[in-house]
């Protein structure tokens, strides 16, 4: 008599662990069925707060929740309730549809030196003498700010103070930094960089034209 082949069933540790597997693959979502926050919110809280020139202290003392809780949200370790980030949004001058829509596109990789704007002056560095050539173009998601000031002799800007870090390189001229109430001179070649929480002014005590390459983060306009 044949005996009749049985193919054999599938172990149910194997099936248990295919169907762990499965579920390991799986995108995460939290209680409420929402997936996790993309990744960009934490940095677009923070670039906002830092344009705004607030400290963490400041925003949640105006937001009404906790420094702990907003330091954890811009470093994406914590997800933040409709609520919360409703209060912060409202804080930032900005909307909760703003910080989760994707960065848009921007096709100019390439700035030609005859589209560039030339600006007499921002809203932080009133003075005289200054036009300002932009070589990023504007956005609120850029996190850096560059120019060419281009500063006519005896020209300069006023002190100011504000949340950052500044980069410069002389391309023409001499120039005279006053940072936190030091004085400093730089001529052609010559690169500094500042943070821009310290009281900062600039004037040119040359004779000729000074253009100076000036970038800084976050952007103050």
């Amino acid at each position: 008599m044949s005996k009749r082949s049985v193919r054999p069933g599938r172990p149910r540790t194997a099936a248990k662990a295919a169907r762990t597997g499965a579920r390991d693959k799986a995108p995460t979502k939290r209680a409420n069925g929402a997936a996790d926050q993309p990744a960009a919110l934490g940095i677009k809280l923070k670039h906002a707060r830092m344009v705004l020139g607030i400290t963490l202290k400041e925003l949640a003392e105006r937001a009404k929740c906790s420094e702990s809780m907003l330091s954890k949200i811009e470093n994406d370790k914590a997800m933040p309730s409709f609520g919360t980030l409703h209060r912060v949004a409202k804080v930032l001058g900005t909307n909760i549809s703003e910080l989760y829509s994707a960065p848009s596109a921007d096709d100019r990789i390439v700035s030609k030196a005859s589209e560039r704007p030339v600006l007499m002056t921002d809203n932080l560095r009133t003075g005289k003498g200054i036009q300002m050539e932009r070589l990023i173009p504007y956005s609120r998601e850029h996190l850096l700010q560059g120019n060419i000031h281009r500063i006519a002799p005896g020209g300069g800007s006023e002190a100011i103070v504000h949340a950052g870090e500044e980069i410069g390189y002389v391309l023409e001229g001499e120039i005279e930094l006053v940072i936190d109430g030091r004085r400093h001179r730089a001529k052609a070649g010559d690169s500094f960089h500042f943070r821009s929480e310290l009281p900062h002014s600039y004037k040119n005590v040359g004779s000729k034209p000074a253009r100076v390459l000036w970038v800084s983060t976050p952007p103050t306009f």
